[in-house]
């Protein structure tokens, strides 16, 4: 068997693959992350209940109840990965699908995807199912506590609620709480109005560059340190007139004794951590808390200690409740040892813990955080009954040591977020503007010009796909289209300024140069797949060139492609699934990390890149397609040509991998991609064959008769 026969096999074997792959992603119940559609939705939400339209700006889905009056809001459902994707203990986030009515109590929770290896190899997936139930009726408002069952309390109180656990299975159930919980809060501030409505974006930030150290004393008085000290006898006053009076024995014993003395100080302020705590112990916090995290240091003596001695640590307490625009939020135990500066005026018996309020739980820092520390007393000795008294702590922090909150459109605060990456990706595109305007004098020096294009895509698939998340889809366009179909703003796309800026780069640029600015440089996927080839020629690996007709005719399948995908986004049929054609999501936004399918998907494509160029782009691609049709319109014919290209010289026509050189020497320049390798052999001395003999023509030198017949 003949090379180019094994080529063609190989070929079609990664093709056939390919399209195995994509068959099964077509035909398979889209039940993971972001893939969910309003049929499937409709299944699982029957009357009477409806499910409206897929919101433009919150990847979530409006349900509604008909009423007296015509449809009435029923609450919004949502997948946990698209809002709030914390990775499990299998590094792989679980994906849920959650539902709230519009008060922030849960409809109900159900598991989409896991891949929690004490649910799959271990318990089974039974007791994951049996406690996502447990959320349904809960609301946003209490904080809910996981406990083993014997340890359940059998009347919860309002302000608190509690599940059950899963024995052995303690991180992949925490990890799920939190999952559901930072999404589902998440949704409540910007769809349902708790929270003034405010994103992370609208919310104001500690600053970092207050670095001042204040004395014990000006902490308190500045608000930064607050202090809670109740005795005895103020706790039995507390209970007067109920069924919890003179109940605590040892309290009316000693009715002046400390019941509880509480100090709270949040240490992500600098000026706060440095004012209380070693510097060591300064070093030892600073790498546990993120951007946007927050940090409440506890310190705690009396009898009624927090988090009390039978608190396990990395837990999360049950004696200190934190709440926020009536929205309940966590908090988790660090479990670090820290130790206070000497001189600090507190019982010397005191406790410290740290606890952390994680960026997504969306704790505003600008607003007051409401602290309570819940006291239970119980009466009976079977199912006895709980009587609760919560001792109220607010906590501000002062304006001087904040970032204050952006004004104006939500999306002004995204813009200033970007400023830093806008200015790196300006300066990137300006760069390339300039190459592609001197094509011949960038291409001059072949060696030169293959170095810079290297290191180009390398940047495309570094910043602008993996950092930015600037990967621009055909998703993009479907969006648009059905945002218009519906009627509705396009001022979501605003939201996203990495992305509107590369598009506006892109459109500028399709009326110049055509497609091949965004699909020769500027696509990730597209240089990911570009450099895969690279290796597999380094590697000695066949590569496949289909006949002109063959490749002409796969060309056509991304025009398909591309109908279909704009038919369903004006239908609103199976747009969702339709673009999961392209791998965009899977191998760039998602670095792999889904199920295996898309991710066998991705891989299958760029497999079928190593022997044949650029597979995806050429034949798939409905972006692409959609971009080589736009570029129709371009100005600039800005390939040099020469007279002699086509007829008789073939140079370029065999060398271009694209194949948009046509035998008479003419560019297709629908389907460039602008590598511009033609333009290095046409300045090439060496490599363009015309150029050659002219130069071999010109250094010719002619032989002269001379006086006296020398030569």
């Amino acid at each position: 068997m003949t090379i180019a026969a094994r080529c063609r096999r190989a070929a079609t074997l990664i093709m056939c693959l390919a399209t195995g792959v994509l068959a099964l992603l077509l035909g398979a119940s889209p039940v993971h992350a972001g893939v969910m559609t309003q049929a499937e939705l409709a299944r699982r939400f029957p009357a009477p209940l409806s499910v409206g339209e897929r919101d433009a700006e919150l990847p979530v889905w409006p349900l509604f109840r008909q009423g007296a009056g015509g449809n009435v809001l029923a609450g919004y459902v949502f997948e946990s990965s698209d809002l709030a994707p914390i990775p499990g203990f299998s590094g792989v986030p679980v994906n849920l699908l959650v539902a709230i009515d519009p008060a922030g109590r849960f409809i109900g929770v159900e598991v989409l995807s896991q891949h929690e290896p004490v649910f799959q190899y271990g318990l089974g997936e039974a007791p994951l199912f049996e406690f996502v139930r447990q959320y349904r009726g809960v609301s946003l408002r209490q904080n809910i506590h996981i406990e083993n069952q014997a340890s359940r309390a059998r009347q919860p109180e309002a302000s608190r609620v509690t599940i059950d656990g899963i024995s052995k299975a303690t991180v992949s159930v925490r990890i799920i709480n939190e999952s559901v919980l930072a999404a589902a809060l998440l949704v409540s501030r910007r769809k349902l109005g708790f929270g003034a409505g405010k994103g992370a974006a609208r919310m104001a930030r500690v600053r970092p560059d207050v670095m001042e150290t204040l004395s014990f004393k000006r902490l308190q008085d500045d608000g930064l340190l607050r202090h809670l000290r109740v005795s005895n006898r103020e706790m039995e006053q507390r209970y007067a007139g109920s069924d919890g009076a003179r109940l605590d024995e040892e309290g009316l014993r000693q009715p002046d004794a400390i019941f509880i003395d509480l100090y709270l100080a949040c240490v992500s302020v600098p000026a706060v951590a440095r004012s209380l705590l070693t510097e060591a112990s300064v070093a030892k916090l600073k790498p546990w808390i993120e951007a946007g995290d927050q940090a409440m240091l506890v310190i705690s003596s009396g009898r009624h200690r927090v988090p009390g001695d039978d608190f396990t640590r990395g837990g999360i307490p049950d004696r200190l409740l934190l709440r926020q625009h009536q929205l309940a939020i966590d908090l988790r135990d660090l479990d670090l040892d820290l130790k206070l500066l000497p001189g600090i005026a507190v019982p010397p018996d005191a406790s410290l813990t740290v606890f952390r309020i994680p960026a997504e739980a969306g704790l505003d820092p600008g607003a007051a955080f409401d602290f309570s520390v819940p006291v239970t007393r119980s009466k009976g000795q079977f199912y006895p009954e709980r009587i609760v008294r919560e001792l109220p702590v607010t906590y501000r922090i002062p304006s001087r040591f904040l970032i204050a909150a952006p004004g104006g459109a939500s999306w002004h605060a995204a813009w200033q977020a970007q400023r830093m990456a806008l200015l790196i990706l300006a300066g990137g595109l300006a760069v390339l503007a300039v190459a592609l305007s001197l094509p011949r004098k960038i291409s001059a020096n072949g060696r030169r010009f293959h170095w810079f294009r290297g290191t180009y895509l390398l940047f495309t698939i570094g910043f602008i796909g993996c950092y930015a998340q600037a990967q621009l889809s055909i998703v993009n366009l479907t969006g648009v289209i059905q945002a218009l179909v519906a009627g509705r703003s396009l001022s979501f796309l605003l939201h996203d300024p990495m992305t509107v800026a590369l598009w506006g780069y892109v459109l500028l640029s399709l009326l110049l140069w055509g497609r091949g600015t965004f699909c020769g440089w500027l696509c990730p996927f597209g240089a990911l797949q570009e450099l895969t080839g690279k290796l597999a020629r380094l590697c000695k690996l066949p590569q496949l060139k289909l006949s002109r007709a063959r490749d002409a005719r796969l060309k056509l399948f991304k025009y398909g492609a591309l109908a279909l995908i704009l038919a369903s986004a004006v239908t609103g049929f199976a747009v969702d699934t339709l673009v999961e054609l392209e791998p965009f999501k899977t191998a760039i936004t998602l670095n792999f990390v889904r199920a295996w399918p898309y991710a066998a998907y991705a891989l299958a494509l760029l497999a079928a890149s190593a022997v044949v160029h650029k597979f995806f782009c050429r034949y798939l691609c409905p972006l692409g397609a959609s971009l080589a049709l736009l570029g129709r319109f371009r100005l600039l014919d800005w390939i040099p040509r020469r007279s002699e290209c086509g007829t008789p010289c073939q140079t370029c026509r065999h060398r271009c991998d694209y194949q948009a050189i046509t035998p008479d020497g003419a560019v297709v320049y629908a389907e460039c991609f602008q590598c511009m390798d033609c333009v290095v052999i046409h300045e090439s001395e060496q490599r363009c064959a015309p150029r050659l003999l002219d130069l071999k023509r010109t250094r010719t030198i002619p032989i002269h008769a001379v006086p006296g017949g020398a030569t």
